[in-house]
């Protein structure tokens, strides 16, 4: 998950480049450093992911802290922290929130996720949740990584697999983002679809029978 999210970033290590890196602690040259950067304070972020699973809540804090531990050794003035300056979302036709509203926004999002998750399928609701905080972009850089995480904690939570998605399908997903902003089905289905890929590839790599359905 960590090489194929940082990937859909345009992050340039290879799956192989991101597994040495993290298991041994080996970097290749050619690189830009930043890279690695990413892909360390990623698996950070993962574990720390993994160590709310047992939670029924996703809060503010989490959220901030993941980032934190994403971003802290590439910009430690901005990790964790809301950003303070408008951006935009190239090739995006939709405004994001303005400066003085992320703070406002975020605390309705907790709270939304509060009071609405009961309500939808644990694959809608991480997909909504994902939508959700993406479209609010609430830090400069890594908005994306830290709204994936915020999904698979969510399907994790619920006894779910992670949805991992290609960069091969960068392009699809960022399309069907851009089309969730005036009907979010495709997306829901798109993930849907990681899901049960994930999965598939998992029991694969356990030598387990993948039924037919």
């Amino acid at each position: 998950m960590t090489y194929t999210s940082n990937a859909i970033e345009g992050n340039t290590l290879t799956e192989s480049e991101t597994k040495v890196l993290l298991e041994d602690g080996l970097t290749v040259g050619g690189k830009p450093f930043k890279d690695f950067l990413e892909a360390e304070g990623h698996a950070k972020a993962y574990d720390y992911m993994f160590s709310l699973i047992n939670s029924d809540d996703i809060t503010e804090d989490d959220i901030l802290k993941l980032h934190y531990l994403f971003y802290n050794s590439i910009d430690p003035d901005n990790a964790g922290k809301y950003r303070d300056v408008d951006v935009i979302i190239t090739g995006s036709n939709y405004p994001i929130c303005p400066v003085e509203e992320i703070q406002n926004q975020m605390q309705n999002l907790c709270k939304w996720a509060k009071e609405n998750r009961d309500k939808y399928h644990p694959v809608v609701f991480g997909s909504l949740l994902h939508k959700k905080l993406v479209f609010i972009h609430p830090f400069i850089d890594g908005n994306g990584r830290i709204s994936r995480l915020i999904m698979n904690l969510a399907l994790i939570q619920k006894g779910y697999m992670i949805a991992i998605i290609s960069p091969i399908l960068g392009q699809e997903y960022i399309n069907c983002l851009e089309l969730a902003h005036e009907n979010d089905s495709q997306f829901v289905e798109f993930i849907a679809d990681r899901v049960i890929e994930t999965e598939k590839n998992n029991m694969r790599l356990l030598n387990i029978k993948i039924p037919k359905i």
